[in-house]
């Protein structure tokens, strides 16, 4: 079971095939655990823009509904993002999400956000999250839930491993993450990271234009939506709402 945000529904990772057109880190996860456990089922509740409060109060029930023995719980990156957070209040609630995951014996996996230093956008973040990084690691051992440390994972500070929007991972980052999740779940697996060599040299000339034209393309049209209360998600459905085999990998 998969409950969260963008991160989790696997935007950046496109592939029409799949329900809301993407595929995503959890879909590969559960495909390498679904290759060992013929009784294997999968849901995953995520939808793309939503926020902390809307991810617990739209997702939490039906997830204890579903009583799940393993759930994946990403949320909190959108709110960072925003021009003025509580992170004290954010992580409360939280933790209150993960205290009731965790009463049901349900195996519980958190993730603490990237670490932005090289990108000028999110770099701008990077102490808003350490500071929820650290919350995340001390809620996990409050109760017993397993950390996912994509802080530490310095191979996703690689533009090349995120889409042209900047803001989500591409195949090649969600493969990244998918090899985390089973890592730390002690599954055994069969994917690999991606060989990708030096990071290639940009010449500034382009590196400006490249910025110029981002900020054309998804910069301002997320501002436009954020100052007309608007989400990416307002019209999209969870991709896998119930409990059902996935094809194993």
């Amino acid at each position: 079971m998969a409950i969260g945000d963008s991160f989790t529904e696997g935007v950046g990772d496109d592939d029409p095939a799949r329900p809301n057109g993407v595929r995503g880190w959890a879909d590969r996860v559960a495909e390498q655990l679904a290759a060992g456990e013929p009784d294997f089922r999968y849901a995953n509740l995520a939808i793309r823009g939503r926020l902390l409060g809307q991810v617990l109060d739209e997702q939490l029930e039906p997830a204890l509904a579903l009583e799940p023995d393993l759930v994946t719980l990403y949320a909190g990156g959108n709110d960072l993002m925003r021009p003025k957070v509580d992170i004290d209040a954010l992580t409360a609630s939280y933790e209150d999400a993960v205290a009731r995951l965790a009463a049901t014996g349900s195996t519980v996996v958190l993730f603490t956000g990237v670490d932005g230093v090289e990108d000028p956008l999110f770099r701008k973040m990077r102490g808003r999250t350490a500071i929820y990084n650290e919350h995340i690691r001390v809620l996990a051992a409050r109760h017993g839930a397993l950390v996912v440390d994509m802080w530490a994972m310095r191979r996703l500070r690689d533009r090349r491993m995120w889409s042209a929007d900047r803001l989500h991972l591409n195949a090649l980052g969600h493969t990244e993450v998918a090899i985390a999740v089973l890592d730390v779940l002690g599954a055994p697996h069969k994917l690999a990271p991606a060989e990708l060599g030096p990071k290639p040299w940009v010449d500034p000339k382009r590196r400006r234009a490249e910025n110029l034209n981002w900020a054309r393309e998804h910069a301002l049209p997320w501002i436009g939506r954020r100052l007309r209360g608007e989400s990416s998600g307002d019209t999209v459905r969870p991709k896998r709402p119930a409990l059902a085999p996935i094809a194993p990998a």
